[in-house]
């Protein structure tokens, strides 16, 4: 695994839940972290963390994203963190969800990488990791149309761009959770009216007993921004819910 001390990490949605974890395990790990996210509140707790330079971002702007990489300069790895879940079937699932749920858990990956990829190219190096999740192409779950959707298209999305950038040395690999522990997923407990039972419930379908840390899954990315021979590849981290 190559060495990450003095590397520039570029992290989207780093306020909270995964995003915060990595960028605590990225700095931790010798890198200086650009942590990103629409959050100003909770970015501010970032602040201070040897390693951590916190930084405003809308992911959804074309334009925000540009003026931030250009102000940034050298960007030698990126982790595409930001996302939202939507809860219904298909014949639930409203045109304006989908076009919400492709435009963040998607298109704002685009939006990065395009922003990100020519410097890579410039220096044929670079790591590049997406999160996707298992509830994608991999397993198809229960009242997650709109979100299983746009993920599977994330796989793809990291398949394409290992596929034609992997000969100048741009590495590029998705992660793919099951749950994992994150004020989003408190907030959806609540959303049921049953908050126990709905955590019982998630628990109760992970074979390992229990809910992923964020720290659980901030290890697999920092592991795969220093992986040298490991691209287009799907990582799945589920407790074996998937097995």
């Amino acid at each position: 695994m190559a060495d990450l001390n003095g590397k520039i990490v570029f992290i989207t949605a780093a306020a909270q839940g995964i995003g915060e974890a990595s960028a605590r395990a990225f700095a931790k790990a010798g890198a200086k972290v650009i942590a990103t996210d629409i959050n100003e509140a909770k970015l501010k707790e970032l602040e201070g963390t040897p390693n951590i330079t916190t930084r405003l971002l809308d992911v959804l702007s074309d334009e925000a994203v540009q003026q931030a990489v250009a102000e940034i300069g050298r960007i030698d790895v990126l982790f595409n963190c930001a996302g939202v879940v939507h809860n219904g079937t298909l014949l639930e699932m409203s045109d304006k969800d989908l076009d919400f749920a492709l435009d963040l858990n998607v298109r704002a990956q685009v939006r990065t990488i395009k922003a990100i990829l020519p410097q890579m190219l410039e220096r044929r190096d670079g790591a590049i990791i997406n999160m996707a999740t298992v509830a994608s192409s991999i397993k198809g779950v229960p009242n997650r149309a709109a979100y299983t959707i746009s993920k599977a298209a994330v796989i793809g999305l990291t398949k394409s761009i290992a596929s034609d950038y992997t000969t100048s040395n741009i590495r590029v690999n998705a992660i793919c959770p099951g749950t994992v522990e994150s004020p989003s997923l408190h907030d959806r407990w609540h959303a049921t009216g049953d908050f126990e039972g709905a955590k019982k419930a998630f628990i109760a379908r992970q074979p390992i007993g229990r809910i992923a840390r964020p720290d659980e899954v901030a290890d697999l990315a920092v592991y795969l921004a220093g992986a040298t021979y490991t691209t287009g590849q799907v990582h799945i981290i589920d407790g074996g819910w998937t097995a």
